[in-house]
Order: structure tokens, then sequence, then C-alpha cells
């Protein structure tokens, strides 16, 4: 994996998750030199980039990693994170340490238990170093918030690191972390992957149970997943995450198991590229993950260029309708609060007020859309193995803007429309994993969607890593 031009890497730092993780239990490094070299990086390159926030006291981390160290001699392992540091994305709840979801409202805030997914990672053995940086509620693929202020690119810190989980793909780029947590509804994993040249993956809906959230029936649209630095890395965090919970009605009764080698199988991938003109995107962006597609093909993979007969304004619409009507619910207190109104941002508003005026046939219209692309997937995914479109439409843009106002010559009627690349794989429910595609003549970094078949993740991670 390609690593920012110029940026010196202490050697603990090189390793991924997977490979720490085996020179711990084999005795080789403790817990204690590993987190003593992250924190130390952290320290020189954090400044820049602005990716981990919240950082927690020196002493008390690395009085985690002593007593990781003498659990490891006493006990054997906690599990596959055994004494190694992650930061959590700054959405998640975390027992003790200051959750603010990029909000002045939550500021201060400190959770007195962990997320579901946060205990999880705990317990396979993880010590909770800080927060990764995130747009203020998550909304917007651009890492900035009145809290913490903007996370930049790991390859250029003017531009954009992506969101919502930039500053996990930014950490992860820079060697400040081994793996990391994160959570996508319009792209948040694999945007930042993108524009960072790591991998991010969205599982399918259900994988990974959303025990935190306020309607447990109807939260669709959101999931927790994986950045990594290799398939590997993604694979064994996910594999932590993944698994039912009856707190978690919807979530799938089997978690994830996945083998190196295994599952790596050349297939037969269809091409959306951009919808058949439907999506403006930016020059140069078809041409890097044209040329990444040919690394499956020299794999083994038939690929072929397919556009499927949909009315992708409706799917569009469709993601918007049921984007607001679960914003609106969620967070239309605080809109009704005076003390808080005035510290949402704009877009928040613009989702709030919206999602209000929704009336209930829209609601089951947008629904009924998004059961006539599944269904169109199905059909799909009749012929081909897997469906591939951009990670975004245009390069990584000016980190100071709010957002992308134009593409192409085409003006975005709202802050999250120059994302609309990502629609198809939210509303499908399948799994979708970002793949590093290159860098264009300037050395902006884009990624390559893959979506695979239903509920088939570790298919999916099988075709990622043929292509690695």
């Amino acid at each position: 994996m390609l690593a920012p031009p110029g940026l010196a890497i202490p050697e603990l730092c090189r390793f991924g998750a997977s490979q720490l993780a085996a020179l711990v239990v084999d005795g080789k490094v403790s817990s204690r030199e590993i987190v003593t070299a992250f924190l130390d990086h952290i320290d020189r390159v954090n400044p820049a980039h602005n990716a981990i926030v919240s950082l927690r006291d020196r002493k008390a981390i690395l009085a985690e990693a002593d007593a990781a160290d003498e659990r490891l001699r006493a006990q054997g392992p906690d599990g596959l994170l055994h004494g190694l540091p992650i930061a959590i994305k700054d959405l998640a709840a975390t027992k003790g340490l200051r959750t603010t979801f990029g909000s002045p409202i939550h500021a201060d805030f400190v959770p007195d238990a962990d997320s579901l997914t946060v205990a999880r990672i705990r317990a396979a053995g993880a010590i909770v170093i800080g927060k990764t940086n995130t747009p203020e509620f998550g909304l917007g693929s651009h890492t900035y918030n009145p809290v913490f202020g903007t996370t930049r690119n790991a390859f250029d810190p003017s531009r954009s690191a992506g969101g919502s989980s930039g500053g996990a793909a930014v950490a992860l780029a820079l060697r400040m972390l081994p793996v990391a947590d994160g959570s996508d509804m319009g792209g948040s994993l694999r945007n930042p992957a993108g524009y960072d040249n790591v991998y991010g993956m969205r599982p399918s809906q259900g994988r990974v149970p959303n025990a935190g959230s306020e309607d447990l029936f109807y939260s669709q649209l959101s999931t927790d997943g994986a950045v990594a630095r290799s398939v590997a890395d993604l694979a064994g965090l996910l594999a932590i995450e993944a698994g039912p919970d009856p707190r978690a009605p919807l979530s799938l009764q089997d978690g994830l198991r996945w083998e190196p080698g295994v599952h790596a199988r050349p297939g037969r991938i269809a091409w959306l590229g951009d919808l058949g003109g439907h999506l403006p995107m930016e020059a140069g962006v078809l041409d890097v993950c044209e040329l990444a597609l040919s690394r499956l093909a020299d794999a083994g993979c038939t690929i072929e260029p397919v556009l499927p007969k949909f009315d992708w304004e409706r799917l569009w619409s469709a993601f918007v309708v049921l984007r607001q009507f679960s914003i609106a619910g969620k967070y239309g207190p605080l809109h009704d609060d005076p003390a808080t109104r005035d510290l949402l941002k704009p877009e928040m508003r613009w989702e709030i007020e919206n999602g209000r005026r929704l009336g209930a046939e829209a609601i089951y219209v947008a629904a009924r859309t998004r059961s006539e692309w599944y269904l169109e997937c199905l059909r799909l995914f009749e012929h081909f193995d897997a469906l591939t479109l951009p990670s975004a439409q245009l390069f990584a843009f000016d980190a100071d803007w709010h957002w992308p106002r134009e593409i192409a010559g085409r003006t975005m009627d709202s802050y999250h429309r120059w994302m609309e690349v990502v629609a198809p794989g939210t509303l499908s429910g399948c799994p979708v994993i970002s793949v590093p595609a290159g860098f264009d003549r300037s050395m902006r970094s884009m990624g390559l969607q893959l979506i695979g078949r239903p509920m088939d993740d570790v298919g999916l991670l099988g075709l990622a890593e043929l292509y690695a």
C-alpha cells in the first residue's frame, strides 16, 4: 500500500493489525512497544492532518498496554487485536471518553457505556487511545466540524480527506493506526477510503448489528464497518464487529468467517461507470478506475460495461427521502429546542425541515423504489459476480470548501449530490467495498466501489483480495 511521499514511518507502524497481533502473540514485541511507537508517530504527524481527536493521556494508555502484556503472559491473548492501539470514530459511544459527534451541542459529552461495536473491539483486546474526526453528526462526505476543525487529506493537506470516516482513513494512510472502525450511510466508508488510498467496506445490511439505533426496526441505511490497509485487516476487524445481538433484531444470524487465499476467485464484473452519463464526473476519474479494472482482468476476471435499465433520478430521490425521514425523526428535537437549533449546521437543518414535510405516500414510494432497485440488482447478479462504480465523482477538493458546488459544469443541488455515485450501493443493502484505484497525474487518489451479491461479504472480500 503506497504511503504519502516523504512520510517517515517507524518500523512497527509499517505493519498492519494482523501482522502486529502475530508479533505480540509470538512474544517478539510487547504491546507497550507497539503503542509507544504509534503514539510517538501520532505526535509527529497528526498536527498537520487533524485525523485523531480526543487523544487520551499517554500514561493511562501505556498502563493499559502494560496490563495487556501481563494478561498475555498469564492467560494468552484476549482476541485478534490484543494490545493494539485503535481510535474510534467520533460517532460511536466510548465509555469514559468524550464523544462529540462533531457537534458543539455534545462537545463535553462523556458516555457511561460503549456502543456494541466498541464493546466488541475492546473485548478483542484493542486499546482505545482516542477518537477519529468526523463531520457534524456524520453529515456530508467532507470531514470538518466546529469542535475539532478540518481533517486534511493524507497525500495533500490542502485537500479534503473525504468523510464521514475521514479521520479514520487519514490515520490509516499515515500509519497512525494499524486498523480503524467507521460507519457508512452515504459513502462514509467508501469515499474517504478512495481519497486516502486505503480499503473501506460497508458490509451487508445487518452483518454488523446496529444496536444503538433509536429505531431498531427501521434503521437500514447506515451500518458500521471498517477501513484498513489490507484486505486481511479489513476482514479481521469486520469479523470482530459482526454477529447477531438480541438488541439488534435485524442483525444477520451469522458472523463473518474469512480465510486468506480461500475465497479469491475470478468472476464476471459489470462496470457501471457514470450510469450512462447520468452522473457528472471530473475528468480523469473514469480513466483511473478503468485502469484499476484492468488489474481484475489480469487476475482472470471478465469486465463488461453495463447500463442497468433503471430511472437513476428516481433512485436518488428515494435515497434523499429515506435519508431525510430518518434524520428528521432522530434529530428533530434538536431543531425544536431554541438552545440547540442555531448550533446545527445549515445542512442538518435542511435535512430536518425537508424530512418533516414528507408525507406517508412519499416515504412509501421511496421504499418501493428501493425494493425495485434491489430486484434489479438480483437480475444483474444472475450474470455478474460484482457491480463496479467509482467511489466518488471528483477527486479530493479544497479542504476549505463546505462541499463541491459543481462537477464538470453541472451544478450540485444539495450538499451531498456530488456523492450520488454511492447511492446504488447503499440502497442495494448489499456489501460494498472501496479498493484503492490509483492516482491521477496530480497524485490525487481515487477508489473503485465493488458491490457484491446479497449477504456475500466473504465472496466480496475474496474479490478484493484478488484485486490486491
